[in-house]
């Protein structure tokens, strides 16, 4: 007997690494490529999302809007056609998490420097204090790539419409005067099809260094599309 096994030892480890080789490509074939959840309104805490669409399970998709960036210029859905980006909520003047929200964005900007197909988009909750010139220095001060980064102002009340009713950033309605700049440190991951894909404690390294993997994930789920 020990002679048999001695025999065909050879020919048993050459068939079992033969199976874990077949196995393994098996598994690779057929193992389920990553794709990021589609977020919806009921999925976000009560307190950020507008009374009207606590209740949405589907189809929620980021509203039109019309604001203006660091340069001046009308900044709308039409320059993110096409693109996959990321969108915060900040005020130049912050001295708590806004530096540490804007270095991270520094961060997600220089990993897709040269990606055309990612962009940024910081929108300020104080649009009256923030002007294009206070929004122009500040983006030089923290490298902002133009035509890539976008910190944008404008009426106060579409800004925090969108911040309510479509990223879900904001615990007010912006209602509360002048100094009213309640926000949340989150980063939101928006699609082509403008809906939102993911959510990210900017204040977090971890967290931004996942919304980087995230982006290359959706990057490749339009590519197999």
């Amino acid at each position: 007997m020990i002679k048999f096994f001695a025999r065909y030892k050879f020919i048993a480890v050459v068939l079992f690494i033969l199976s874990v080789i077949i196995v393994t490509i098996i598994y690779n074939l057929y193992k389920p490529e990553p794709r990021l959840r589609v977020y919806q309104p009921n999925q976000f805490t009560k307190e950020l999302v507008d009374s009207s669409l606590q209740r949405v399970r589907k189809f929620h998709r980021i509203s039109d809007f019309k604001l203006i960036n660091q340069y001046g210029d009308t900044i709308s859905q039409a320059d993110f056609k096409d693109k996959i980006y990321i969108t915060d909520f900040f005020f130049t003047t912050c001295q708590t998490i806004c530096p540490i929200m804007t270095e991270h964005m520094q961060r997600i900007q220089q990993a897709f420097k040269d990606d055309d197909e990612v962009m940024l988009l910081s929108h300020s909750v104080t649009p009256n204090i923030d002007d294009v010139e206070r929004l122009k220095t500040y983006a030089d001060e923290h490298h902002a790539i133009k035509g890539k980064w976008h910190l944008v102002t404008g009426d106060k009340k579409q800004i925090y419409k969108l911040a309510r009713q479509s990223y879900f950033t904001t615990k007010t309605t912006g209602d509360g005067g002048k100094y009213d700049m309640v926000h949340t440190e989150n980063f939101v991951l928006i699609d082509k099809e403008k809906r939102i894909r993911g959510i990210y404690d900017g204040t977090n390294p971890d967290e931004i260094e996942e919304a980087i993997e995230d982006i290359k994930i959706l990057k490749q789920e339009y590519q197999k599309d």
